[in-house]
C-alpha cells in the first residue's frame, strides 16, 4: 500500500447520500487517507462538505427518472458530460479507492472509477436498491448494506451488512444543555418528533393536535422542518419548537427519551446507534418509491420500532403508540443493545482498507 492513500468520495442529490460519508471522514482521516469529494456543481453535498475543509468537484449530472419528464431527454447527455469530467478528475486525483453513497450523482463517478480500473465500493441505504445504486453495482468490489432482507437484492460474493455509518458526535451529547435549549424545567419524560424535511405536514399537525392529551406527561421537542413552525404555540409550555438543528442536534438526541420519526435509513440507523426506543411513521407510496415503508417493517420485526402507517395516523392512534412505547421502552432498548449494526464506520473503513493493499 502507497504511504499515502487516496480517497474519493461521491453521493448526492439529497443529504441522505452524504451524511453517511461525512460520517466516515474523521475514520478514514485517522488511518492516512486523503479526502476528496465529487459531487454536482451545486447540489445539498456541496454545502454540507463545505464544513471539513475537503477538495470538493463538481460534475454535471442528469436524475435517473423512472417516469416521464421531458428532461428524460436532455438529462442523458448531461450524465454523459459528467463521466467524461469524472473521468478527467479521477486521472487528476489518481485515488486508490472510490467510495460510493449514491443517488444520481455518483453514476458518472462510480462509472468513471471502473473505466479507469479503479476500484470501487457502494452503500445501500434502503431495503431495496436504488436506481443509481443498481446502475453501480457490476463493477463494484463490494456492496454495503443496512437491512438483513437486502441481502437477497445483491450478488452473494459482493454484498456485506455493514449498517450505515453514524456522526460520532451524536453521541456526545449533554441531556443537561438539551433541557436548557428548549426551557424544561421539570422532570418529565422527553418525546422527541423528527420529520424530515419531506412530506412531514400530517405527521406535524397531529402531534400539535394531540398536544393537549400529551402535555401533561411530556415535555415535548419537535424539529418540524423549514417554515413549518406554528407561531400561534411558540409559547405553549412544554413543547418546543424547531425548523431544523445541526450542532443542537446531539443534545437533543442525549436528553430524548422516545422518539418519532419518519423512516428513512439514515435517521433510523441514528436511533438504533443511539439506542433511541421509537415510533416510526414511514413516508407512504404516494410520496416515495416506498422504501420507507419497508424500512419500517424490518426494524419493527427486528423488535426494534413501532411503525404507525401514515394512512391510518390519527390523534388517537398516536397518544396510545407513545404511551405504549414509553412503558415498554426498556425492551426496546435491549433489542437494539443487541444489534450488531453499531460499528459501520470501522467495518467500512476496514473494507476500503483492504481493497487497496
Amino acid at each position: 500500500m502507497s504511504e499515502s492513500k487516496k480517497i474519493v468520495l461521491t453521493g448526492g442529490g439529497s443529504a441522505g447520500h452524504v451524511t453517511p460519508n461525512i460520517a466516515l471522514i474523521p475514520a478514514l482521516q485517522k488511518e492516512g487517507f486523503e479526502i476528496y469529494y465529487i459531487g454536482s456543481y451545486n447540489g445539498i453535498e456541496k454545502r454540507l462538505i463545505e464544513d471539513y475543509n475537503i477538495p470538493y468537484f463538481g460534475i454535471a449530472t442528469g436524475k435517473l427518472r423512472r417516469y416521464f419528464d421531458p428532461k428524460n431527454f436532455s438529462d442523458p447527455f448531461r450524465v454523459l458530460k459528467g463521466f467524461g469530467e469524472a473521468v478527467k478528475l479521477l486521472k487528476k486525483i489518481k485515488p486508490d479507492i472510490v467510495f460510493s453513497k449514491g443517488g444520481f450523482v455518483s453514476v458518472p463517478v462510480v462509472r468513471a472509477a471502473g473505466f479507469l480500473k479503479i476500484p470501487y465500493i457502494v452503500h445501500e441505504s434502503d431495503m431495496t436498491p436504488g436506481l443509481a445504486n443498481k446502475l453501480s453495482m457490476s463493477g463494484a468490489k463490494k456492496i454495503c448494506c443496512n437491512f438483513p432482507e437486502t441481502m437477497t437484492h445483491l450478488p452473494a460474493d459482493k454484498a456485506i451488512l455493514t449498517g450505515t455509518p453514524i456522526r460520532e458526535e451524536l453521541g456526545m451529547g449533554s441531556r443537561d444543555a438539551g433541557r436548557k435549549l428548549c426551557g424544561f424545567t421539570d422532570d418529565k419524560p422527553v418525546l422527541m418528533v423528527i420529520g424530515g424535511s419531506l412530506g412531514a405536514q400530517s405527521v406535524n399537525e397531529t402531534v400539535r393536535y394531540a398536544l393537549p392529551r400529551l402535555l401533561p406527561d411530556f415535555n415535548v421537542v419537535h424539529i418540524c422542518g423549514k417554515e413549518k413552525m406554528d407561531n400561534l404555540k411558540l409559547t405553549v409550555p412544554g413543547y418546543k419548537q424547531f425548523e431544523y438543528v445541526k450542532n443542537e442536534l446531539k443534545d437533543i438526541f442525549a436528553m430524548a427519551d422516545i422518539v418519532v420519526s419518519r423512516a428513512g435509513a439514515n435517521s433510523i440507523c441514528e436511533l438504533l446507534a443511539l439506542k433511541k426506543p421509537n415510533i416510526l411513521i414511514p413516508l407512504s407510496t404516494k410520496s416515495s418509491r416506498g422504501d420507507q415503508m419497508l424500512n419500517a417493517r424490518s426494524f419493527e420485526q427486528q423488535g426494534f420500532s413501532l411503525v404507525i402507517d401514515n394512512d391510518d395516523l390519527d390523534e388517537d392512534i398516536l397518544v396510545e403508540t407513545i404511551q405504549d412505547l414509553y412503558e415498554n421502552r426498556e425492551k426496546y432498548i435491549e433489542n437494539m443493545s443487541k444489534s450488531n449494526l453499531h460499528s459501520a464506520t470501522n467495518t467500512i473503513v476496514k473494507l476500503l482498507s483492504e481493497e487497496i493493499q
